[in-house]
């Protein structure tokens, strides 16, 4: 194990477990962001939304791998996840993540 992974854990293994499990996909981009270039499937559910939407969140009774421009909205939006009982993972930008689905 490196020191990357002890640190952040491996995130590759991460996004199979909870693609095994049926992981919706929420990009938390701007609309206009999400409409430049997204993740076929995922949701765009803009960051300063997800708090109102959370209900409907929990309904799906997924885990919920989130994504961005670069992963700092996105770390944000699986912390709000998190703290209101849903199973979530920060998957970083939505480019990069696109690559290991």
């Amino acid at each position: 194990m490196g020191l990357l992974d002890f640190l952040f854990g491996n995130k590759a293994k991460k996004i199979e477990d909870f693609k095994s499990r049926g992981a919706i996909i929420i990009d938390v981009r701007s609309k206009g962001e999400y409409d430049g270039g997204a993740i076929p499937g995922s949701k765009n559910i803009p960051l300063q939304s997800i708090s109102s939407k959370m209900n409907d969140i929990k309904k799906w009774n997924k885990p919920i791998i989130t994504c961005c421009a670069s992963g700092m909205r996105s770390a944000s939006a699986a912390g709000i996840l998190k703290s209101n009982g849903v199973e979530a993972m920060n998957g970083g930008g939505w480019f990069s993540l696109s690559k290991k689905l």
